[in-house]
């Protein structure tokens, strides 16, 4: 059975220890102790935990995508019809090709918080080495 540190969990969802803490303490991501009694989420438990996060609807938006990174705009490059925006979110970089003209409708500057809703039927899925 996986089961991760705080510290482990907090650098997965791209929040402080803090946070992590705060959600223990509440209730809402169950945590255990393990042999050196340092607290620690189960791999299941923190599933279930993202799963109902995933449900909780930021703006209250309906859409098909299920993949959201919320980040902030560290990049955007307007050259012609096109343009490329980068978004930095809890430690991913996710780069869209848009119009300039979406790019402009949406004011995509750096600094300014953006979301970034993927939907694909293509994904890659890589998992570190055993024993690692």
């Amino acid at each position: 059975m996986v089961a991760f540190r705080m510290g482990e969990v907090a650098g997965l969802l791209g929040v402080s220890v803090d946070t992590v803490r705060r959600w223990a303490d509440g209730g809402r991501l169950p945590v255990s102790r393990d042999d050196h009694g340092h607290r620690v989420v189960e791999g299941t438990a923190l599933a279930a935990f993202l799963r109902t996060r995933a449900t909780e609807s930021e703006h209250g938006a309906v859409s098909s995508a299920r993949n959201r990174l919320s980040g902030i705009v560290t990049n955007v490059i307007r050259d012609g019809l096109m343009a490329q925006v980068e978004i930095h979110a809890g430690g991913h970089r996710i780069v869209s090709l848009m119009s300039r003209e979406a790019a402009d409708e949406l004011g995509l500057e750096v600094g300014v918080p953006a979301t970034a809703v993927v939907k694909s039927t293509n994904v890659v899925v890589e998992v570190p080495p055993r024993g690692v």
